[in-house]
């Protein structure tokens, strides 16, 4: 039986909806490497007094696992003895979005902090410009924090949740790469994984522990240590942006 034009389109036209669906991504893990430049984190030129040059750059490790409800954010287990291991904060952030959720654990002086709070809410302006990482074709998005600070993100539509470092998510797809414009702290990742993680990988278990909310967690560090300029600097890495 000859097959008529209109048979012939039709049937590319369904193929190329199934392949296209089939290409995206609903779920999976994503390993991310971050870059500190510690000279630019602890402005001043006393950082150089007791940094030297070749230790001014620290890389951590992170893993993303997610799907279309879920998503948590951790440091990479290791058992490699860190060096310098004060010097960057390594939060845990799981995201619900659904509930519109999300709860961080962040490592203070050695003490595990539980803050729940809603998802944080950022404006986003989408560009034309593209980069590829990670094999995939990513979108350029800026958003501007405040007057002096702007963080760039490239974004992936293959992979379909809004998913990302941190506490960044938003953008039509995964957020591949993140930095901030001066490149002071950079995230890029460096694999893709499609897998399906179950509900306990993407779930943290609050316990017992006291839960803040984020305005309560910095008012009280505002009140215990405000005064002080490494009490300033505390505040100002775990109260910022990320």
């Amino acid at each position: 039986m000859r097959m008529t034009f209109k048979t012939a389109l039709l049937l590319s036209a369904i193929f190329f909806i199934v392949g296209s669906s089939l290409a995206q991504i609903a779920s999976g893990k994503i390993v991310y490497e971050r870059k500190t430049n510690l000279y630019k984190k602890y402005k001043g030129q006393d950082v150089k007094d007791w940094l030297d040059e070749e230790d001014k750059n620290k890389t951590d490790v992170f893993e993303l696992y997610f799907n279309d409800t879920l998503s948590l954010f951790k440091p990479q287990d290791s058992e490699l003895k860190e060096r310098m291991s004060w010097a960057t904060s390594k939060n845990v952030v799981a995201q619900n979005f659904k509930t519109k959720s999300r709860l961080t654990i962040k490592k203070i002086w050695g003490e595990e902090l539980f803050v729940e709070d809603t998802l944080y809410k950022r404006q986003w302006k989408i560009t034309d410009i593209k980069r590829v990482i990670c094999g995939y074709s990513c979108r350029k998005a800026i958003w501007q924090a405040d007057d002096s600070t702007r963080v760039y993100a490239w974004y992936c539509d293959e992979i379909i949740p809004s998913v990302g470092p941190e506490s960044f998510y938003g953008l039509p797809g995964a957020i591949l790469g993140l930095a901030t414009e001066d490149g002071g702290v950079i995230y890029f990742a460096k694999s893709v994984e499609i897998i399906q993680p179950d509900v306990k990988t993407l779930t943290v278990k609050k316990g017992k522990n006291t839960i803040y909310t984020y305005s309560e967690l910095k008012a009280k560090f505002q009140k215990d240590y405000g005064k002080y300029p490494w009490g300033k600097t505390m505040i100002r890495e775990n109260f910022g942006i990320w």
